[in-house]
C-alpha cells in the first residue's frame, strides 16, 4: 500500500515512473556520448594517419580483456534481476557481487592500462611521445581517448555504487515477487555504461588500427 501523501496512485504507477524515470536519464546520457561519439567519427576520418597512429598505440589486450569483462558482468547481473522478480534476495545478492566486482576488475585494468599510457608519455602536452607530421592528429586522438574513457569510468562508478546499494536492500529482504523495481532499474544503467563500452571499444582501439 502507498502512504496517502506519496504523489502516486498506485505501486503500479510507482514503478513505472521508476523505470521511465530512468529512461529518460539514459536518453541525456545517450545525448552527452552521442556528441563524442560523432566527434570522434569525424576525426578518424579527416584525419586518419594520426587518429590511426594514436589507435595503434593503445593497448587491444588490455581493452578487449575489458570488453569480455564487462559483457560477463551484464550477463551476471541480469541473474539478479531474475532473482529479484522471484523474490530471492541471496540471490541478488550472490549475482549482483559478481557483477560489481566483474566492474571493479574492469577498472583495476583500466588503471592499469592508464599507467602504462602516462609511463610512455601518451598523455597529449609538451612532453608527448609521438612525433612527425601526423603528431598533432595523434594527440587529439588521445585527448578524446582520455576524456571518453575517464567519463565511462566515473559511471563504472556509480554502477558499482548503485549494484553494492542494491545489495545492501536485498540482504535487508527488500524484494519480493511483488516489488523488485530498483534491481530492475539498476539493470537498466548497467546495461547502459556496458553498451557505451560497446561502442567506444571500436573507435578507441579498432578503428584504423590495421
Amino acid at each position: 500500500m502507498l502512504d496517502h501523501h506519496s504523489p502516486y496512485e498506485t505501486p503500479l504507477h510507482r514503478d513505472e515512473s521508476a523505470i521511465a524515470g530512468m529512461w529518460l536519464f539514459l536518453a541525456s546520457e545517450a545525448l552527452l556520448f552521442g556528441g563524442l561519439f560523432l566527434v570522434c567519427l569525424v576525426y578518424s576520418q579527416t584525419r586518419a594517419g594520426g587518429w590511426a597512429e594514436g589507435v595503434r598505440h593503445t593497448n587491444l589486450t588490455i581493452g578487449a580483456v575489458n570488453t569480455l569483462i564487462l559483457i560477463t558482468s551484464s550477463a551476471v547481473y541480469t541473474l539478479a534481476v531474475e532473482a529479484g522478480r522471484r523474490g530471492d534476495n541471496r540471490g541478488v545478492v550472490r549475482a549482483g557481487l559478481g557483477a560489481a566486482g566483474l566492474g571493479l576488475a574492469f577498472l583495476v585494468l583500466k588503471g592499469v592500462e592508464w599507467g602504462q599510457e602516462f609511463s610512455e608519455n601518451l598523455f597529449p602536452g609538451p612532453h608527448f611521445a609521438l612525433h612527425g607530421p601526423a603528431s598533432g592528429a595523434a594527440a587529439l586522438f588521445y585527448s578524446f581517448y582520455f576524456l571518453a574513457t575517464f567519463l565511462h569510468g566515473m559511471h563504472m562508478v556509480v554502477g558499482i555504487g548503485l549494484i553494492l546499494w542494491i545489495c545492501r536492500r536485498a540482504r535487508q529482504g527488500a524484494f519480493s515477487p511483488a516489488w523488485s523495481t530498483p534491481v530492475d532499474v539498476v539493470g537498466l544503467y548497467w546495461s547502459f555504461v556496458d553498451l557505451i563500452w560497446m561502442l567506444l571499444f571500436p573507435l578507441l582501439y579498432l578503428i584504423g588500427r590495421a
